[in-house]
C-alpha cells in the first residue's frame, strides 16, 4: 500500500511491549513509519510490565503510553494501585489511563472485582484529567449502567476501546461523549452489524487502532498484528462512510489529539 501522499495516521491502541515484539521491534516501527503512522499509543497491562513500557516509549519520540489494569488480570500483583497510577501521571509520555473495564466472555464470576478496579479506575480518571481507555466484552448492560452512573458523578473522557459490543451501549456512549475505537474487527468480512453500528457514529466520535498484537485485519488475519496494518483498517473503514482515505485518516488523528490532549503539551 503506498501512503506517500497521504495524511498521517495514529494507532490509538497497541501493545509493543508484549514478547511478540521482542525480535524485530526496530522493524516493526519501522513500517508502522513507512505506512504513515505518526504516533503509537502502547498499553501497559500489569505493573510488571511497566520497565519495559517506559524503555519503548523513552527510546522513541512517538511512541506515548497509557496505564491501568486489564479487567482478566486476577492476582494482586498485576494490579496498579491508585498511588502507583497517579505517579505514573506525572510523566509526560503517559496520556490515559487503562485499559480496565469489563469482561465476561470468559466467566463473570470475578464481576465484583472487576466493577471495584473500573469503578476505582474512573475516579483516578476524573482527578488527574486523563481520559479513560475501556475494555468491554460481553458486559453490555453493566457496562452501560456504570458508565452513566460515574458520569452523572462528574465529568470525564473515554474512549471504548476495540468497540465490538451491540448498538445499546453505543448509543449509551456516543450520548455521553465518548469515542468509539475501530480495530481490525470492523473489517472482518462477518462484521456486519458492528460496521452498521459505526455507520451511525459521527466520524468526530471515532479513533482507530490495531490491538497489535491482535486481530490483524484483511488481508493478515491469522498472523502477528502490527501498526502499520491500521492503514488497511482505514482505508476499507473510509470507503464504508463513503469518503476519502485520506479525510478518514486526518479526522481520526485530530480525534485522538483532541480526546489525548496531553500529547499536544
Amino acid at each position: 500500500m503506498n501512503n506517500n501522499f497521504l495524511p498521517p495516521i495514529i494507532d490509538s491502541h497497541c501493545h509493543m511491549d508484549f514478547p511478540d515484539f521482542d525480535d524485530d521491534l526496530d522493524q516493526v516501527l519501522e513500517r508502522a513509519r513507512s505506512a504513515g503512522v505518526s504516533k503509537l499509543l502502547t498499553i501497559c497491562t500489569k505493573p510488571d510490565n511497566l520497565k519495559k513500557v517506559l524503555t519503548i516509549v523513552t527510546s522513541h519520540s512517538d511512541i506515548y503510553f497509557a496505564a491501568g489494569s486489564h479487567p482478566l488480570n486476577k492476582n494482586k500483583k498485576d494490579m496498579f494501585s491508585k498511588d502507583q497510577l497517579l505517579k505514573l501521571t506525572l510523566n509526560p509520555k503517559m496520556i490515559g489511563i487503562g485499559e480496565t473495564g469489563l469482561d465476561y466472555f470468559y466467566s463473570s464470576d470475578n464481576a465484583s472485582e472487576q466493577k471495584r478496579h473500573f469503578r476505582l479506575h474512573i475516579a483516578i480518571a476524573r482527578e488527574c484529567s486523563l481520559p479513560l481507555i475501556v475494555h468491554s466484552r460481553s458486559a453490555d448492560l453493566d457496562m452501560a449502567n456504570i458508565l452513566k452512573e460515574e458520569y452523572k458523578n462528574g465529568h470525564f473522557d473515554c474512549v471504548l476501546h476495540c468497540f465490538s459490543s451491540g448498538p445499546d451501549l453505543a448509543k449509551i456512549a456516543l450520548e455521553l461523549g465518548f469515542y468509539l475505537s475501530i480495530s481490525g474487527i470492523a473489517v472482518f468480512p462477518k462484521s456486519i452489524e458492528l460496521r452498521e453500528i459505526f455507520s451511525k457514529t459521527p466520524l468526530n466520535r471515532l479513533l482507530i487502532e490495531t490491538d497489535s498484537p491482535y486481530l490483524a485485519p484483511p488481508p493478515f488475519r491469522g498472523k502477528r498484528n502490527e501498526p502499520s496494518y491500521v492503514a488497511f483498517t482505514a482505508k476499507v473503514m473510509a470507503e464504508h462512510y463513503g469518503v476519502s482515505e485520506s479525510l478518514f485518516r486526518q479526522t481520526t488523528s485530530t480525534n485522538f489529539e483532541e480526546l489525548f490532549k496531553k500529547i499536544r503539551t
